[in-house]
């Protein structure tokens, strides 16, 4: 397989559905998420956690059935999509927040915690959001060929 052909396979009808349903639940997951750290007081691991764990479900049903039409059963696709979020999760949020304040350096110092903590959230989803793609498009949903 040429690059040509692994950038065709990426940059393809599945990827602008796949955009179409994560901005959709980007915003339900984002107002989620922003609510939970700002009214419900519960901070970054808490609020970024628990938005990703509701607005999975959403994903998960809108991404089988219309970005990637899939076929596969509920019990191993769900356990593969489960996989897929917790790994995609913790690797964008682990990265993004001493990326953020690795980033901002001696500004960063200055700001307060709630603002890197925001910030951070907002550069996890931008990982997130790439990872899972991948995840979900070859590990969750990937296509079968008949050889």
């Amino acid at each position: 397989m040429t690059a040509a052909d692994i950038v065709g396979k990426i940059f393809d009808r599945k990827l602008r559905r796949f955009i179409l349903v994560g901005l959709f639940n980007t915003a339900f997951g984002t107002g989620m998420m922003f609510g939970f750290y700002r009214i419900l007081g519960m901070g970054y691991w808490g609020s970024s956690g628990l938005s990703y764990f509701i607005a999975s479900f959403v994903s998960y049903l809108l991404n089988k059935n219309y970005t990637f039409s899939s076929r596969a059963g509920h019990v191993q696709s769900g356990v593969r999509f489960a996989v897929n979020i917790g790994v995609c999760y913790l690797l964008a949020y682990l990265i993004a927040k001493p990326a953020v304040r690795f980033a901002l350096g001696i500004v960063g110092s200055l700001a307060t915690p709630a603002f890197l903590d925001q910030l951070a959230m907002l550069a996890g989803m931008v990982l997130f959001t790439a990872m899972n793609y991948l995840g979900q498009r070859f590990f969750v949903f990937p296509e079968k060929h008949e050889e």
